[in-house]
């Protein structure tokens, strides 16, 4: 068994020695550590309430060990202070059962400060110093609700009485921050509450026995609502905290302005003569100014909106409001019926329903109009429209008034009456009209004052009626019923104006006229029923216009007959076109040779048959070559 050896401290190890002495010692141990220059004493540091320390120990590159302990405290500084007074001390470690140290002969240095190094890398747990100050809470004075609700008070009455408060407002406003942050917001709530109610309550006693002169009442009125809102105002701007917090935080609590509001609300329902004083004297001014009289909308506009604001306008202003506007408009309904002529009377009621829409955006709410509006269509309109038709229709139909017919049309359609417009219409149509077609002394101008007629129904349809569907529709209904009263009878005056337009005695008319009046006219073919009385009559003419040359244009002649291929189709004007066809190829000399046989009356019905059988005319050859025909000629025709 090898006994243990003990290092010599004096003893100069080389770095590169591999032999190692080791000590080892129990309980409380000093270490101490030889550097490549001999034994060194280091300065210890005395162990501070048992905590632990660390050594770091490093070698430079002088392969001399300057050793620098290093001490980190698990505790703050102030708390495990380091001892370095007397350099002769020792070291000392923590205490432990089985605390071994080991040195390594030759290479102590470098070994043990590696060792040392490994150790100062452990993390130790933070500490840290919690100071507890023992402190007393302040405390609020035991007067000090009152003596700041004794400022709000003077300052809120001072508010009310317009007089003026010795505190400013910045500490008004931090009074009633100081209430609410000390949960005193309740009680100031209801504190301010109850001043307001005690002057809105007095402010509305001292209107009832006032003045008698309505406008001089309503002007006082005014007033007090005025100054209510204006002091309301200032007493929410010095509560403007309580606003934001007590009440915004607690269940069914009013703002201040709208608790004011109530407040003044129920107070004006409690004084009831000032309330309907008040309605009575509105309801006056706005009749005044509906008779002509000036009026001061300013005043009724304040007032009204008062009533909106309270939440009562409905029910104690508007409801008496209609009922008194009902009668008033019956009233005058009566008496303008039988005094004005109908374009008045349409006139008048346009401008009363202009009237009650400027009152409505200056004076009344707007929830007032579309009832209001509703009112007076019911007393002006509705109660009239069959003796509005009966009294004026015709006059208005008769003389084209254009302007007044659309005044008409539009004041009815307000009050869904346009059927009975149309209705009134089609009446007209078929009584003026019948006149015209069953005429018969005045015949021969049947068709030129039906082209008239449906002229200006046309103007009327467009610019009055606004081109509606329906009044369209009627007035085609009532042509064409009008038109056939009399059978076949309209279809041969048509085909013979047709004939009177295309003959060459109109050679004075445009192409652009008479383009116009054949689209007329084929208005009226439309209207027709008998159709073919039209084409055999129109067939006979064209065949005069031809043989004879009479027509003004060969150009109109094949634009009419394009018109009506247009409307019944090419069936319908086959004939015609072949008759263009037929003469465009006869000779000249065949002409002559036919005409010759005129005057030998054996041969007129031969003729009569040939011309209209073979219509051997030449267009060309009469448009170029200018002699007499004798009268037999048209005998035979």
């Amino acid at each position: 068994m090898s006994q243990p050896t003990s290092t010599n401290p004096n003893k100069r190890s080389s770095p590169c020695s591999s032999t190692s002495n080791t000590a080892v010692a129990t309980g409380d141990a000093t270490a101490y550590f030889a550097g490549s220059s001999g034994a060194t004493n280091f300065p210890a540091m005395k162990k501070a309430k048992s905590q632990a320390v660390a050594y770091s120990l490093d070698s430079n590159k002088n392969s001399q060990q300057n050793i620098t302990p290093h001490v980190h405290f698990a505790d703050p500084p102030a708390l495990s202070p380091m001892i370095e007074d007397d350099p002769s001390d020792v070291l000392e470690a923590s205490p432990s059962s089985n605390l071994r140290a080991e040195a390594v002969g030759g290479h102590e240095g470098g070994t043990i400060a590696n060792l040392s190094r490994k150790k100062a890398t452990l993390p130790q747990p933070a500490k840290k110093l919690v100071i507890k100050l023992n402190k007393a809470k302040p405390t609020l004075p035991n007067d000090f609700e009152e003596n700041t609700w004794a400022k709000l008070k003077s300052a809120i009455r001072a508010i009310f009485l317009k007089q003026p408060d010795p505190c400013d407002l910045e500490r008004l406003y931090q009074a009633v921050n100081d209430l609410c942050l000390h949960k005193m917001g309740g009680s100031l709530y209801q504190r301010i509450e109850k001043e307001c109610e005690a002057y809105i309550s007095a402010a509305l006693q001292s209107l009832v026995g006032q003045s008698e002169d309505l406008m001089v009442f309503l002007s006082l009125v005014e007033k007090c609502w005025q100054d209510f809102c204006d002091q309301m105002m200032m007493i929410r701007g010095i509560a403007l905290y309580l606003d934001r917090t007590y009440v915004k935080q607690t269940p069914n609590v009013q703002s201040l302005w709208d608790m004011g509001l109530q407040l003044f609300c129920k107070h004006l329902s409690l004084a009831s003569k000032v309330e309907h004083k008040t309605v009575f004297g509105l309801l006056n001014m706005i009749e005044s100014e509906r008779l002509g009289e000036a009026a001061e909308r300013t005043l009724l506009n304040h007032l009204l909106n008062m009533f909106t604001a309270l939440g009562i306008y409905p029910e104690s202003f508007e409801k008496p409001f209609l009922e008194r506007t009902s009668e008033f408009y019956a009233a005058e309904g009566v008496k303008y019926m039988q005094q004005s002529d109908v374009p008045d009377y349409l006139k008048h009621v346009e401008i009363r329903l202009q009237e009650e829409h400027e009152r409505c955006l200056i004076y009344l709410d707007s929830s007032t109009r579309k009832l209001l509006v509703a009112t007076v269509e019911s007393q002006l309109l509705e109660r009239y429209i069959s003796a509005i038709l009966d009294k004026g229709f015709t006059m208005l139909m008769d003389g084209k008034r254009i302007e007044d017919l659309q005044r008409m049309y539009l004041l009815f359609s307000r009050v869904n009456a346009l059927e009975s417009i149309r209705q009134a219409l089609s009446l007209y149509i078929r009584g003026t009209g019948h006149v015209i077609v069953m005429d018969e002394e005045k015949e021969k101008d049947m068709v030129s004052s039906l082209l008239e007629f449906k002229a200006n129904l046309d103007r009327i349809w467009e610019e009055s009626f606004f081109k509606n569907e329906v009044f369209g529709n009627t007035i085609k209904e009532s042509f064409e019923y009008l038109i056939n009263l009399r059978q076949n009878r309209p279809a041969e005056l048509i085909a013979k104006f047709v004939d009177e337009k295309l003959r060459a005695g109109n050679k004075g008319t445009s192409e652009e006229e008479l383009e116009g009046t054949l689209d007329k006219v084929l208005v009226l073919f439309r209207f027709i029923q008998g159709k073919d009385v039209f084409e055999a009559f129109y067939k006979k003419d064209l065949a005069k216009r031809l043989l004879l040359g009479k027509s003004a244009s060969i150009d109109a002649e094949k634009s009419m007959i394009t018109k009506l291929k247009t409307e019944c189709g090419s069936q319908f004007t086959n004939k015609l076109e072949g008759m263009f066809k037929v003469c465009s190829t006869v000779q000249i000399d065949s002409v002559i040779h036919i005409i010759s046989y005129l005057f030998n009356p054996c041969l007129k019905v031969i003729m009569r048959k040939t011309l209209f059988s073979k219509l051997i005319f030449n267009y060309t050859f009469f448009q170029k070559n200018h002699f007499h025909v004798s009268p037999k000629l048209f005998s035979t025709i």
